[in-house]
């Protein structure tokens, strides 16, 4: 949890946690009213989600764009400010490609042995129209057979769930696994159980015994592959998860009707010529 431990960064009006996987860094962040939080010579796309009913306004090049609360916005590369007027959560999601955070980050060293079963970032295609501030409301009903509320970039996918009230069914859960990707798991409310279980392999140094990891609120679980997991809420009040994937899943970007801004967004050209 990362109130467990002193933020990374601090500043004028904000407090800041990083949390970094192979190809991302998560940064969660508390701000006051009025709190900048800048980006210098960003080398690509960023995630900025508001969680908050606060919103913020967003400058980046000659944009200047305010953006609700309850919402999130893809940032462009170069220079950037996040203005928030009335303060609140803040999360950001940057590729490692800019080494400054992910040398800044709780577990900074947990990349230093090369994952190779993790493939580097390549992003994906640019936006026909070029990069630009773009912003998207998650007030969003729900509907059958789509799943959350996923929204891609050229370097990331986000899947911000619909806030659960109360424990999961514990007779619906869904052990799956990803082949060469990680996943990030970011609680903000609520408390939940991370069920992890590492497959046998022929050689027994890779085998791990199963975790059960019980993570209250905000709190940030890196999953790596290929380990099976399903994560279980069991806070008797709301429970909110937002799942984290760098670079974006073809696998749901496929699924008609999931990836809820991929009009803005081409796929890898090789899924545009099939």
């Amino acid at each position: 949890m990362f109130h467990d431990i002193a933020p990374q960064a601090q500043g004028d009006g904000f407090k800041t946690w990083y949390h970094r996987g192979r190809n991302f860094v998560l940064a969660y962040s508390e701000t006051a009213e009025g709190a900048i939080m800048e980006r210098s010579e960003q080398p690509d796309e960023y995630v900025l989600y508001l969680p908050d009913d606060g919103g913020a306004v967003v400058e980046a090049g000659s944009e200047r764009v305010a953006i609700a609360g309850n919402s999130i916005a893809f940032v462009p590369p170069g220079n950037s400010r996040v203005i928030l007027p009335k303060g609140g959560t803040v999360v950001r999601i940057f590729t490692t490609l800019y080494r400054d955070l992910a040398d800044a980050s709780l577990n900074a060293g947990a990349y230093d042995r090369e994952r190779s079963h993790i493939p580097a970032l390549q992003a994906w295609p640019t936006p026909p129209d070029g990069y630009r501030i773009r912003h998207y409301s998650l007030d969003i009903a729900p509907q059958a057979g789509r799943f959350g509320r996923i929204f891609r970039c050229t370097t990331f996918m986000v899947n911000i769930f619909e806030p659960a009230v109360g424990p999961r069914d514990t007779t619906k859960m869904s052990p799956h696994h990803h082949d060469d990707f990680e996943q990030c798991s970011l609680a903000l409310k609520g408390s939940f159980v991370h069920h992890l279980r590492w497959p046998w392999t022929v050689d027994m140094a890779d085998w791990r015994d199963d975790q059960h990891l019980t993570m209250g609120s905000p709190s940030s679980l890196v999953i790596p592959p290929p380990v099976i997991h399903t994560t279980q809420a069991i806070d008797g009040g709301e429970n909110n998860l937002v799942d984290i994937f760098c670079p974006p899943r073809l696998d749901f970007s496929l699924q008609p009707g999931w990836v809820l801004n991929d009009a803005d967004y081409p796929l890898p050209p090789a899924r545009q010529e099939a």
